[in-house]
């Protein structure tokens, strides 16, 4: 047996609909589900990226199906740390749209291995990051 990736990445945010807001118009991120429990986002057909409102699930959740329940999990927003992967020609393009949608650069690394990453904060304070391939072996 093996696992076969991450399929979701879970924030904790003050405003939801303002942050999938931002990673729609950023990214171009599609909805996969909108309710007033969480917004999930297709990241690249890949993966999914779950906001929540901060507090908002610290109580069991009954499936609408009636077949189980999903176990609390807690969070507060701000002060989680994500990447993004990008094309390594897209860096300098990345870098622009950021910066022409109002969203401040926190730094541009260069890794000895040659990857570059672009660091920048989403409308709660979490560390987003684009990182480019040769970072992580087989990444």
């Amino acid at each position: 047996m093996q696992i076969g990736g991450i399929l979701e990445t879970a924030l904790y945010v003050s405003d939801v609909k303002q942050a999938a807001e931002f990673y729609r118009r950023l990214f171009g991120f599609p909805t996969l589900l909108e309710s007033e429990r969480l917004i999930a986002l297709d990241v690249a057909g890949k993966c999914v990226l779950l906001l929540f409102p901060e507090g908002g699930t610290k109580d069991p959740f009954p499936v609408p199906d009636g077949k189980g329940v999903i176990p609390p999990h807690g969070g507060s927003r701000g002060g989680y740390h994500f990447a993004f992967s990008i094309a390594s020609e897209d860096v300098e393009a990345w870098q622009t749209r950021l910066e022409s949608e109002g969203v401040a650069v926190e730094s541009v690394v260069t890794w000895s291995g040659g990857a570059r990453s672009i660091y920048f904060r989403d409308p709660d304070g979490n560390l987003a990051e684009l990182i480019t391939p040769g970072f992580w072996m087989n990444f």
